[in-house]
């Protein structure tokens, strides 16, 4: 999305300027730059919610003899190079860590932070883009190229839970509640979420992990409820596995004690 104020990419790494020496490497790109081991949010789907800024770590190397201005940067993208949607409200990339001097290749950290309060994000940028990894060369323009690197970006999700009663008599009733609400970018509030499949997970006292109970569908408003029986002791939670435009996302637990029957 560069809508002019989400390509206010700030690069404040020095850049690292090679004499001229070496032969462009094999594999580079049409203006002398190559761009390898991108790693962009560790291949994790980036969440972002209404308020909070997310940052966004990634990895690459770049090899080139030619002098450049600042940069590099990798960034996520929509469109055509030529004329390409960038998503993101600033950029820090690192100095070169030199890997051969020679041939001109450096090793960069870089730091993408996605603001959701700009005023030119909205629910439409949720879903799939690309990586682009781009320098500004000091003669001849810059290099742009596509990393073929799929990016998802979701929206955040939020769950509760309430189990009661609390304690509860064994063999008797426990009604789970809770709610679903998705980010929504165009109005900066979390809205209910209707019509998804929501896991209800229980770990009993002493356990490790949760084991699935049932699946529910969430209602109008996003609203979860179901009944169990009570069983034993344990914790109580739901948990949404999440979609391409949303993100997952489990509630806190709910401790509910199971007393023995009375005889």
């Amino acid at each position: 999305m560069s809508r002019t104020m989400w390509n206010a990419a700030v690069a404040t790494g020095a850049a690292a300027v090679f004499a001229g020496v070496a032969t462009v490497p094999a594999g580079a790109a049409e203006g002398g730059v190559s761009f390898s081991r991108v790693s962009f949010n560790k291949g994790k789907p980036i969440v972002v919610g209404v308020q909070e800024e997310v940052e966004v770590h990634a990895t690459f190397r770049m090899t080139t003899t030619r002098k450049y201005k600042y940069g590099p940067t990798v960034v996520p993208y929509r469109g055509k190079l030529s004329s390409t949607d960038t998503l993101h409200s600033a950029v820090i990339t690192s100095d070169c860590h030199v890997v051969n001097k020679a041939k001109g290749i450096c090793d960069f950290e870089e730091w993408v932070y996605i603001d959701p309060r700009n005023l030119d994000f909205g629910n439409e940028d949720a879903g799939t883009w690309r990586t682009a990894a781009e320098l500004a060369i000091v003669v001849g323009g810059g290099d742009i190229d596509d990393m073929n690197i799929p990016l998802q970006v979701q929206r955040a999700t939020r769950v509760t839970v309430n189990a009661a009663p609390e304690p509860v008599v064994k063999g008797r009733t426990i009604t789970v509640t809770g709610k679903v609400t998705r980010a929504n970018w165009d109005t900066h509030t979390y809205q209910g979420y209707a019509g998804r499949t929501v896991s209800l997970q229980f770990k009993a006292d002493g356990a490790s992990s949760y084991t699935t109970v049932k699946k529910v569908t969430s209602g109008s408003t996003g609203s979860l409820r179901t009944t169990v029986k009570a069983a034993k002791s344990g914790t109580w939670r739901w948990n949404y596995y999440g979609n391409p435009t949303a993100g997952a996302k489990a509630s806190t637990g709910d401790h509910v004690v199971v007393r023995p029957a009375s005889s």
